[in-house]
């Protein structure tokens, strides 16, 4: 174990049992004595990411799939170059998470003068809500096991994108594995990541949910639970809208929240990007 591995580690009992391929520890590039993250030096090895997974509780380390902004650059942003802000983040804890969808929702449905789109016809995107925030979707039985849910989907991943990187965050949850590393690929649209760990401390909660990946302005989640039937896909899509509107303003076509809903039923992996 490296000296710079053990400063990574969350508390003084932890223990990493699971042999990690080179790599180094990234401070932020603004300055900061705490380090944000490992990152491996080369392209993830098939099977690590669950070995990993499967080795956080005794290690606080969460691992991620990391993606760049451009894979050929060395600098590998924003992960290699520390182009992230971890103490500029509040704790995930500090936020309300039905408060903060009814929020964006409400911001994202807003119609201002510099809109495209009429009045009308941007209510029609998020038909049948319109501008009404319908709350959050409720909780579903789970149908798989997160654990592996979340190891089958790594594995997929990099089996269709094997130059991503392995990276190892000192987090409790992976749900904070964002925040802790002080990602910053929201922040068009929602500037503290903390909110964004919130919400996603609660879909881990309510449908199994498991962060998987991250790129520059993305994220990749696994999915235990998810949607079974279309009216329970549309009140999960809100949610979807509320947290990342891109995914349906800019996806694929048509693009409203009847039609995103319809590609959530069953879906075991949910992606998240924003502009």
């Amino acid at each position: 174990m490296t000296t710079e591995i053990e400063a990574l580690l969350a508390g003084g009992n932890r223990a990493l049992s699971v042999p990690l391929p080179p790599g180094r520890v990234v401070f932020p590039e603004e300055g900061g004595d705490r380090p944000a993250l490992w990152l491996s030096d080369k392209p993830a090895a098939p099977g690590l990411w669950a070995a990993l997974r499967q080795d956080h509780a005794r290690s606080g380390l969460w691992p991620l799939l990391l993606d760049a902004l451009d894979d050929e650059d060395e600098e590998y942003r924003p992960w290699g170059n520390g182009e992230v802000l971890p103490d500029e983040m509040t704790s995930p804890a500090d936020h309300d998470v039905a408060a903060l969808l009814a929020r964006w929702w409400d911001e994202a449905t807003a119609h201002d003068e510099d809109d495209l789109l009429s009045p009308a016809e941007r209510q029609a995107v998020t038909s049948p809500y319109g501008r009404q925030w319908p709350g959050r979707a409720p909780a579903p039985s789970a149908t798989a096991d997160p654990g592996r849910t979340a190891d089958d989907l790594a594995h997929h991943l990099l089996a269709g994108h094997c130059s991503l990187r392995l990276g190892l965050v000192a987090a409790d949850r992976g749900a904070d594995a964002p925040t802790v590393a002080g990602w910053t690929g929201p922040t068009n649209h929602i500037a503290d990541t903390g909110a964004v760990s919130a919400v996603l401390r609660d879909w881990e909660d309510r449908f199994g949910a498991r962060l998987v990946s991250a790129g520059f302005d993305t994220l990749l989640l696994s999915v235990a639970a998810p949607p079974t039937t279309h009216a329970d896909a549309l009140a999960v899509a809100a949610e979807h809208f509320a947290f990342a509107p891109d995914n349906v303003w800019q996806g694929e076509e048509p693009n409203t929240l009847y039609a995103y809903a319809q590609r959530l039923v069953g879906d075991h992996s949910w992606t998240f990007w924003w502009d």
